[in-house]
């Protein structure tokens, strides 16, 4: 029986990549010249630092163009609240996320199951699993998730005949 893997995964080196990056230009661009404006990463949790709010808005917006550029798509990012650390500096946590949370798995399913497509739809943890008897509908089951769910970055893995 045909099936495929559901999955949102990112490739940990290019956001290794993309932050040390973004760090390079921090360090030479004239406008954070004297600052403690950096990224630091620790597994899938990114730490943004700088001196105010305006610089922290900046770092960010380089490290969004460094991950698109490398293909890393960013509505996988989750950024916290903005907090003060010694003095006026400021810091934030951007969180990552992999793999397809119970929720949007539950509802990966439930429009798999009103579509009326001959296919069955099973939670593996953090990855959907979809099967069905054709190739054609497990296709057609694909196109209907990628147009239906657009706030996250889905990958479509693992087709086995």
């Amino acid at each position: 029986m045909p099936s495929f893997d559901i999955v949102s995964e990112v490739d940990k080196q290019e956001v290794r990549n993309a932050i040390d990056q973004t760090n390079k230009e921090v360090s030479t661009r004239f406008d954070f010249k004297g600052s403690d404006a950096r990224v630091e990463q620790a597994d899938y949790t990114l730490t943004v630092f700088a001196d105010d709010e305006f610089k922290l808005g900046q770092v960010l917006d380089i490290l969004m163009a460094k991950l698109a550029k490398r293909n890393v798509d960013v509505r996988c990012l989750d950024k916290g609240e903005a907090e003060k650390i010694s003095g006026n500096k400021v810091k934030q946590q951007v969180t990552v996320k992999t793999g397809v949370e119970s929720e949007l798995a539950k509802k990966i399913i439930r429009l798999i199951k009103d579509s009326k497509l001959k296919v069955q739809g099973s939670i593996q943890g953090e990855v959907v699993r979809v099967s069905g008897a054709k190739r054609d509908t497990l296709q057609e089951a694909i196109q209907l998730i990628k147009k239906s769910i657009i706030e996250f970055p889905l990958q479509f893995q693992n087709f086995r005949e």
